[in-house]
């Protein structure tokens, strides 16, 4: 873990090629390779270049340039150095530094208390003479070092490259080094496998590493010490700000009965899990818990504690909140707890669909907790994880399996999807691979063959990834302890759940009595994916066939058809697609038909009350405001449609219309914000995201 990404309180969290879940990585995941290859960079500049000797008069900036230039003409020289004396003065601080041969000066004599046992050990140190002193001056208000005496004149023999580079000055672990250590002596290696395992990485032979055995030995014990150190610290460093967690719970609620929370506690009386939620929550998950994502992405690398966010899709397409948990650990159990949690708060609500991780155990909690609900893992939690896991093993043959997956994942029928799938493994040789076969465990929760009959509300989109991925960014940037960290979130979940006010004008396209009639009745939002299909419909063609049925199919494409029932008598239209038992929008296939019927307002059963303007809590009840502000809008609109179709015949009409709109609108701007902002009468805006 870099030192950058140690600093965070909590991290992305992700499964890396070894399987393992607590393995993190941060969005700026290249900075230690970007760190490493600049070390390398420069080390390879002081490699190539011709190492002048240090000489009196030299000038360095600092005096760290001055010590780093030296070690390195020692390293090429067959020894090495090590900082001695300093001076220090009021006005210019450090102002003196002598820099010396590692064998400089003679080791002090041990004295030997009764009864104890030394080794006697062989002092390095001869009394050497080779030296480089350093003064600082201050020229022009900057301040330099200057060589004042300088000696290369050893009284021992230099040391060859290979014998240098054992000097104890020399043997240094790298970072990405002692990452690698860790991570293989947590696994159960030994030391003297450790060693053999980096010098095959390395490519290089036995005895070879900048390091000796010895130090990797001496590096791991050291390293257990300080983590059982610090783990002592941290431990109680969490129980401290959990209670605080969970003394915030209780205050807030006290001072909002609408506030929701529970927790759980261990063996040793001390909290597990805990878990919030609030009332503008519960309320939207009453119109829109039809469908939630349980993300949990981040983990707290301070306290060790997963955290889990539940999320919702409103009528207008927006992410919205309606809890968050904290779990100790990543068990059927805890997930379990989560579940129930969350439809206990919820009033015993189950959403018919929940999207989730690729995780075995949060899978087998949902089957356990929710058996009415079908679980779904979007495409866009699986896409990121296929390149980890098969690019390297792949190699050259990897674009071609992409290619493949992509197209695999599309496939309508499970029959293909399986025979397609039994190809696959068999021309990659991927067989035994457990990725390949937890992915196959998997497949009745993100294949869109099994999936497709779901109902996901339009959830399962980059688009709304990106949503809830810019809500949580905003959560875990700033660092604190589990107190903010509460208050934050319930910032965040407040500001998530208000009115976004934002008026967007709903314009035609088709002149379709169809698109008239839904325009008003459906969300911005929603209206916007039925004229889609409006529009493409007029693409395809229907073929009746002896049944009643049809038959559907792009005008370019020669297969690929859709097959659609149209039921007269109960005004029923099906479609093997399955769009509409997806996403509650009728798909372009069965629009196409109902057109060739001649249908001028679709069925009400196909507009579903989460896409009608009328279900969401934040719209007034006052119809009559609400029927002059659509005569408004419809005004409004012919004004608008008439003013952009003249000014757009000619490039003079259009400049002059920019130039005299821009002026217009400004000064009505002007006189509207000089007005009262509020005169008891609420204005119904259409809340929706933009373009």
């Amino acid at each position: 873990m870099t030192s950058e990404a140690s600093n965070n309180m909590w991290l992305r969290r992700q499964q890396c090629p070894c399987g393992d879940w607590k393995c993190f990585v941060t969005y700026e995941g290249d900075a230690e390779e970007t760190s490493m290859a600049s070390q390398m960079v420069k080390a390879e500049s002081f490699q190539s270049q011709a190492m002048v000797a240090p000489y009196v008069g030299m000038v360095f900036k600092t005096d760290d340039d001055a010590f780093e230039y030296y070690a390195n003409f020692a390293r090429k020289n067959g020894f090495s150095i090590r900082k001695e004396r300093s001076r220090l003065s009021p006005q210019l601080g450090i102002y003196k530094r002598d820099f010396v041969c590692y064998r400089s000066g003679f080791a002090p004599a041990r004295k030997k208390l009764s009864g104890e046992h030394h080794r006697d050990r062989k002092s390095v140190r001869c009394g050497c003479d080779a030296k480089m002193y350093l003064s600082k001056e201050v020229v022009d208000g900057v301040s330099q070092w200057f060589v004042v005496q300088f000696s290369n004149v050893h009284n021992h023999e230099l040391l060859e490259d290979d014998q240098v580079r054992l000097l104890p000055a020399y043997r240094k672990i790298h970072e990405t080094d002692q990452e690698r250590i860790l991570l293989l002596s947590k696994a159960g290696f030994p030391i003297h496998h450790i060693v053999k395992v980096l010098e095959l990485e390395k490519g290089i032979q036995g005895r070879q590493l900048p390091f000796l055995e010895r130090d990797v030995r001496n590096f791991v014990q050291n390293r257990k010490k300080v983590v059982q150190e610090n783990d002592a610290l941290l431990n109680e460093k969490r129980e401290n700000d959990t209670m605080e967690l969970l003394e915030a719970c209780k205050a807030t609620k006290e001072a909002d009965q609408d506030f929701v929370y529970d927790f759980t506690v261990d063996q040793n009386d001390k909290v597990e899990n805990i878990a919030w939620s609030y009332g503008v929550a519960v309320n939207s998950y009453a119109l829109f818990g039809d469908v939630i994502y349980f993300d949990t992405t981040y983990r707290s690398i301070t306290y060790d504690m997963l955290f889990g966010a539940w999320f919702g899709i409103n009528n207008n397409g927006q992410p919205v909140f309606f809890g968050c948990v904290l779990l100790q650990d990543e068990t059927l159990r805890s997930f379990a707890w989560a579940l129930q949690t969350l439809v206990r708060f919820m009033k015993g609500r189950c959403p018919q669909t929940i999207l989730s991780e690729l995780d075995p155990r949060l899978r087998d909690a949902i089957r356990s907790e929710l058996p009415s609900t079908k679980h779904v893992t979007s495409i866009w939690n699986i896409l990121p994880k296929i390149s980890s896991w098969f690019s390297l093993q792949l190699g050259s043959q990897y674009a071609e399996f992409k290619a493949e997956f992509d197209a695999l994942y599309r496939l309508e029928s499970t029959e293909n999807f399986e025979l397609r799938w039994n190809q696959i493994v068999s021309i990659f040789g991927l067989g035994s691979d457990k990725h390949i076969t937890l992915l196959y465990n998997l497949r009745a929760s993100w294949a869109l063959s099994y999936v497709r009959v779901y109902f996901l509300a339009r959830m399962a989109t980059t688009a709304y990834s990106k949503s809830v991925d810019a809500f949580l960014k905003g959560i875990f940037s700033a660092q604190s302890c589990l107190r903010g960290f509460f208050e934050q979130v319930g910032v965040a979940a407040n500001l998530q759940n208000q009115p976004r006010q934002e008026l967007q004008y709903m314009h035609t396209k088709t002149c379709l009595p169809i698109e008239e009639h839904s325009r008003q009745i459906l969300t911005p939002f929603a209206f916007n994916a039925l004229q889609h299909e409006l529009i493409v419909s007029m693409q395809y063609a229907a073929s009746e066939m002896s049944n009643g049925s049809y038959l559907v199919r792009h005008f370019r494409k020669i297969d690929g058809e859709c097959l659609v029932i149209w039921i007269l008598e109960d005004e029923q239209i099906h479609c093997s697609c399955k769009e509409f038992e997806s996403s509650g929008i009728l798909c372009r296939h069965s629009l196409r038909v109902l057109i060739d019927k001649n249908y001028f307002q679709l069925p009400d059963k196909y507009f579903l009350s989460r896409w009608r303007r009328g279900s969401s809590s934040m719209l007034y009840d006052d119809h009559s405001v609400h029927d002059k502000d659509d005569e408004w809008f419809q005004e409004f609109q012919s004004l608008t449609e008439n003013l952009f179709t003249e000014s757009s015949i000619t490039k003079e009409r259009s400049g002059y219309i920019r130039r005299e709109l821009t002026k217009e609108l400004t000064r009505l701007l002007n006189e509207v914000r000089d007005m009262p902002e509020s005169d008891g009468a609420p204005m119904d805006f259409t809340l929706t995201p933009t373009d």
